[in-house]
């Protein structure tokens, strides 16, 4: 298949009217004064429809079930994490213009502009999947895309153990944790498994609560029966219209949350999360990016500085609000893994700090100086 085929049809059906049906395609085929046999004809068909309607060359790697990202680079520089890392795969596109074309019908799909004077879009497909796109010349050589897929069931908590995410017997401290309607944030870098660590705390939570998600991207998918999500939506083309996550968060507490929840905490939501965390939600959570659970309390100050609020009234905030943070990363093998548990407490001096309770170990938890505040947490005592 050649990119002048596409082309034709493209161009065949948009001039007709057709849909990008089989048999839609088929005649564009014959049209063009292609003869194929019925074999060669299904599998010309099937690639051209996935070129129209679907994710092209990349529809096979999406659809493998243990594929988390696919990153394009390049025409032959198409990369996939199956849980252990980049890899290189043998799909390729055309040319560059190829992969283009591919960005923005994507792009399209999503509802989103894409061209010359917007160069970059963030946006989520009809499935769920995450998309992000760089046209050139702002990437330079080639269109850059990224999909991150978002699977429809959640990892349960005894999956997580089974694969390595969580130590053995690590599982009886997140459940606790979850039971005792402790709020908590789950921090580490991008791809480092928060996304998929929160939503199967959140399957853990009672099915007579009402959880309530405001997320910048509709990501998470706990297993649980009682579960209203809000989703944040950029301006249209006339620059109206936005809703923001700082909004959603607002309306959230209006909605009579059992477990208010952020998916990712990134801006000025952090000074109604932390309120909200603040008027009786217990049990709220959500994500933030950090290097490590001990930046947390910083990372929470640069946004909350950013919004307005002072750094005593911040801290103040944080320490009645926020008791528990677990950090998540990504080893040199790409395995996720909870590296480790903090407590967070006030310092001499007033601020908040996040103190290890627990640190990553091969055959279960290993203890730290803050194991005792967070066992009278998780027992209701303090």
């Amino acid at each position: 298949m050649t990119a002048e085929l596409l082309d034709g049809v493209r161009q065949w059906l948009a001039a007709s009217g057709a849909d990008p049906t089989p048999a839609g395609v088929a005649r564009a085929l014959r049209e063009q004064g292609r003869v194929l046999g019925d074999a060669e004809l299904l599998r010309v068909v099937r690639d051209l429809r996935s070129e129209l309607v679907g994710a092209g060359p990349l529809e096979a790697l999406l659809a493998d079930p243990e594929v988390t990202d696919v990153l394009v680079s390049g025409p032959d520089q198409v990369w996939v994490d199956r849980g252990s890392g980049l890899e290189l795969t043998r799909v390729s596109f055309t040319d560059a213009g190829a992969v283009r074309r591919l960005a923005q019908r994507l792009a399209a799909v999503a509802g989103r502009r894409l061209d010359d004077a917007r160069p970059w879009v963030d946006a989520r497909l009809p499935d769920g999947t995450r998309l992000h796109a760089v046209l050139t010349p702002v990437a330079v050589g080639s269109t850059c895309l990224s999909l991150r897929v978002v699977r429809p069931k959640a990892f349960s908590l005894t999956e997580l153990v089974e694969a390595g995410t969580v130590p053995p017997g690590g599982d009886r401290v997140l459940r606790a944790l979850v039971d005792a309607r402790i709020s908590f944030l789950i921090s580490g870098g991008t791809g480092s498994g928060k996304t998929t660590l929160l939503s199967a705390l959140l399957g853990l939570v009672g099915p007579d609560e009402r959880i309530v998600l405001a997320e910048d991207s509709a990501e998470l998918r706990p297993d649980h029966p009682h579960v209203v999500r809000l989703e944040t939506r950029p301006a249209n083309q006339e620059g109206a219209g936005r809703v923001t996550l700082r909004d959603l968060v607002r309306q959230a507490l209006r909605m009579r949350p059992d477990r208010l929840v952020v998916g990712e905490v990134r801006g000025a939501e952090v000074v109604h999360l932390l309120a909200a965390l603040n008027t009786g939600h217990e049990g709220g959570c959500g994500t933030l990016h950090a290097n490590a659970a001990t930046d947390v309390p910083a990372r929470l100050e640069a946004l909350g500085t950013a919004a307005g609020l002072d750094r005593a009234a911040l801290h103040s905030q944080v320490a009645a609000a926020v008791s528990v943070v677990l950090h998540l990363v990504r080893d040199r093998a790409g395995r996720r893994r909870i590296a480790e548990v903090c407590v967070i407490d006030r310092s001499s001096t007033g601020l908040v700090v996040a103190v290890p309770a627990l640190r990553w170990g091969a055959e279960s938890f290993a203890y730290e100086r803050g194991w005792p505040r967070l066992q009278r947490l998780l027992e209701g005592a303090a």
